[in-house]
């Protein structure tokens, strides 16, 4: 009996070191892993902050400046190129009371088709203006 505890316990050992060996190595690789990404981010940012500094170096207003002057013919604006406010168009005009709309193109009768549901039209809606002083 003593002799079968004695292996028993051997195993043991064994299957704790294979197991500790094991735990140890996935330790050891995802430290590496970590390392290895620490870098990577630290290279990341070295590239973001270079591409800051060229951005920052591109958008320079007088380097944008002598670029437009170069490739750009581009004049200041002139006092004829200015407009008043008279000649935008109109403010397209938006019925405030569709259904009032409605009612109007309805025949005088105020009577429709009984069978019409209201999911189509059956005529055609007739936008009403507004008069020329109301606006």
């Amino acid at each position: 009996m003593m002799r079968f505890l004695n292996i028993l316990v051997v195993a043991a050992l064994i299957v704790a070191a294979v197991v500790v060996y094991r735990v140890k190595y996935e330790a050891t690789r995802h430290a590496e892993e970590v390392a290895r990404l620490k870098l990577e981010i630290s290279r990341e940012r070295e590239a973001i902050a270079e591409l800051k500094a060229q951005w920052a170096r591109l958008n320079r207003p007088d380097r944008l400046q002598a670029l437009a002057e170069r490739h750009l013919s581009l004049r200041p604006a002139s006092v004829d190129q200015l407009n008043n406010l008279n000649n935008l168009p109109d403010k397209p005009f938006v019925d405030p009371d569709p259904i009032g709309s409605m009612l109007e193109a309805m025949d005088g009768s105020g009577t429709t088709d009984p069978t019409a549901t209201g999911s189509v039209r059956s005529m055609p809606v007739p936008q009403r203006r507004p008069q020329q002083g109301a606006r």
